[in-house]
């Protein structure tokens, strides 16, 4: 039975592409509160352009292959994650149907994709009218709030060696660097999802994130293990706005 403690460990090393170019690690950093998604669940109309996020209630989830209680298990998780963070999942039920007794949510292990399903009851439901989406070719990001783009802005992404994974992901967690002027800028966002080509990376488990860079100039370019790398001030944008369990949708 596989006990999942969330995307990321205690050290920024563990996601993909995120050390410094010669490899050197870069110390512990510190999980923090990203912004809250609006309230509770809401009226199925005020759906149409937001996504409804899990926040665990209790110290640990449990999530089937199908939804009843004894149908197989898919993964245990803690609730905090390992960093200390706390635990959330991207709801793939439809909104109309959030209010019974099971919910199919995105889940943040290997192989990327995996869902499982878990009990209403075991979480608090929130509306999230964010999404992201990533485009690896044009090295773009951008950000919709209510269905209207919001910010749209230059990225660094994997190299042709070890590419940022496509598909669909959420904001798994958010942490803060010791160094707002190192390599990994002042945050960073771990994902749901993990590099396809790296089965760990720098002793972690080579989840894929978003954060800041102290080189600006390889915006634009393909340069990292797998990571999506931002201006800080954008960084610090997203920290402070978008909460965690937003759709990332990557694309080629």
């Amino acid at each position: 039975m596989r006990r999942c403690a969330g995307a990321l460990a205690l050290t920024v090393m563990v996601v993909a592409g995120c050390t410094t170019g010669d490899g050197t690690e870069v110390g512990p950093i510190d999980p923090v509160a990203a912004p809250a998604s609006t309230g509770s669940t809401a009226p199925v109309a005020t759906w149409e352009v937001g996504t409804v996020v899990a926040r665990a209630r209790d110290s640990l989830v449990v999530a089937r292959t199908d939804p009843a209680d004894d149908a197989t298990t898919v993964g245990e998780f803690s609730n905090p994650v390992a960093s200390g963070g706390a635990l959330v999942f991207r709801v793939l039920t439809p909104p109309d149907d959030v209010s019974g007794e099971w919910l199919e949510v995105m889940l943040p292990v290997r192989p990327n994709g995996t869902v499982g399903w878990i009990r209403t009851d075991a979480v608090d439901l929130s509306l999230n009218p964010f999404r992201i989406e990533l485009d690896t070719s044009e090295h773009r990001l951008d950000l919709y709030e209510n269905g209207s783009l919001t910010l749209s802005t230059d990225i660094a992404v994997g190299t042709g060696d070890t590419p940022t994974p496509y598909g669909e992901f959420y904001l798994a967690e958010l942490l803060e660097p010791p160094d707002p002027d190192g390599v990994y800028g002042p945050f960073a966002f771990g994902l749901s999802g993990f590099s396809e080509v790296l089965d760990s990376f720098a002793g972690g488990d080579g989840v894929v994130g978003i954060h800041g860079t102290n080189d600006p100039s390889a915006l634009g370019r393909d340069v990292s293990h797998g990571c999506v790398r931002v201006l800080n001030d954008v960084i610090e944008d997203l920290a402070a706005r978008v909460p965690l369990g937003t759709p990332v949708s990557i694309r080629v």
